[in-house]
């Protein structure tokens, strides 16, 4: 549980920011069109890093929410994908938490720990790892239902709303839905709603991307704290 918990953390990076959302907007694009244009920006998608806050809620036994801040950075090389998140305050204190995915193995530090735990197993879920970032639409189709409910402004930026079911039963287990508001001309993601349960859910937003950029030499690295 402890696993799944943390990867889903890693693949939620997210924030609540973005100040001027407008209504939502009449639906102008069906899915296939959506998917076709993440498909054309997913083939330019290199390297990403973006300012992320995630929001961790909780509504049962008692309403609960953590929110964590930090930077999150993403690569690909052909098929070889790599995440690195950097978290610097949960709520409002700092914190040295950290999780990176690299080969197929994901490494998670918690804040203050000198202890950089493994995770071998996190292989068979990268495209759960790297979704909104870079994914085109055929790697989403397969491995998620999708539905197309919309479009949204946020500033600027026209993004997709898309509703993903996992394929995969197990993901399911754990991870009722993903809503995720998706610039498909870049082939990032603004804002995702991860539902875990009735529950639970985490709720993210991504700001301040750089697209293409040199990234610092330790976005995929972890060293003890002490």
């Amino acid at each position: 549980m402890r696993f799944r918990f943390k990867l889903v953390l890693v693949a939620t990076l997210s924030l609540v920011l973005l100040p001027s959302r407008a209504a939502l907007a009449a639906p102008q694009d069906d899915l296939k069109t959506v998917l076709a244009r993440l498909d054309a920006a997913a083939a330019s998608f290199h390297s990403l890093s973006a300012d992320v806050e995630l929001d961790v809620i909780a509504t049962d036994p008692m309403p609960d929410k953590d929110v964590f801040k930090g930077v999150v950075y993403y690569d690909r090389k052909g098929n070889a994908f790599r995440c690195g998140v950097h978290f610097s305050q949960h709520d409002g204190k700092p914190s040295t938490e950290a999780y990176t995915y690299v080969g197929g193995v994901l490494y998670l530090r918690d804040s203050g720990s000198d202890q950089i735990k493994p995770y071998p197993q996190a292989g068979k879920f990268e495209s759960y790892v790297m979704l909104g970032f870079g994914a085109s639409g055929k790697e989403l189709l397969a491995k998620w239902d999708i539905k197309y409910i919309g479009s949204e402004n946020f500033g600027s930026v026209k993004t997709a709303i898309l509703e993903l079911v996992a394929k995969d039963p197990d993901i399911r287990k754990n991870l009722s839905k993903v809503t995720i508001w998706v610039d498909p001309d870049r082939a990032v993601s603004l804002k995702q709603v991860f539902t875990l349960s009735a529950t639970s859910s985490k709720v993210g937003l991504y700001s301040n991307f750089k697209l293409n950029q040199s990234l610092p030499g330790d976005a995929f690295t972890l060293k003890a704290e002490h």
